[in-house]
């Protein structure tokens, strides 16, 4: 009798809200960090930004965001079932921002499906403005690359970007912004 009211408590235990802890302590959408993006593939893809991992990197893409940096930008090298790599003005691949290089700000975030990565050269501190997505777990970036960001929905828009390096017919990003711009706290 007494395994039966154990089972019982138990079973009842899974299916209370104070059994799913794990829901409880995921904190909801901090909207001051967290990117919205039309592609002209669709949208809108989410990013949540993760300022407590990539202080530098998060402040440098608020930045870019607010002066409509990324706007209209192309995806100019995507790698079936690796990444789509994006914030190149020139639409080369050689170009980034006005602003200088970050250091690296490698972190203990994973590289998997949806994963958002600071592109740079063979030097670790040369991010600047690009950025990559990865498809599927890219897990030997770990440690290599700064992630600064994860996209929580919209994945779907980002998997129907045009591959090749470069795309034939490149697609874009129409819109890149902040969910709460500084003009929103303001008023």
């Amino acid at each position: 009798m007494f395994k039966k009211i154990i089972l019982a408590l138990g079973s009842f235990a899974l299916m209370s809200p104070i059994a799913h802890a794990q829901d409880a302590a995921v904190p909801a959408p901090d909207s001051e960090n967290t990117v919205v993006i039309e592609l002209s593939t669709g949208g809108p893809v989410v990013i949540a930004l993760k300022p407590d991992k990539a202080p530098q990197h998060v402040a440098r893409i608020k930045q870019l965001a607010n002066e409509g940096f990324y706007n209209g930008q192309i995806f100019h090298r995507v790698i079936e079932g690796f990444m789509a790599q994006t914030g190149d003005p020139t639409g080369t691949g050689t170009g980034g921002s006005k602003y200088p290089d970050l250091p690296a700000e490698f972190n203990d975030l994973h590289f998997g499906r949806g994963a958002v990565g600071a592109a740079r050269t063979s030097d670790p501190n040369s991010a600047n403005s690009q950025f990559f997505i990865c498809f599927d777990d890219c897990g030997f970036l770990d440690g290599q690359y700064t992630v600064w960001g994860q996209v929580t929905s919209g994945m779907e828009f980002v998997d129907k970007v045009a591959r090749g390096e470069p795309p034939a017919n490149p697609d874009k990003i129409v819109s890149f912004k902040l969910q709460v711009t500084s003009a929103d706290k303001s008023q």
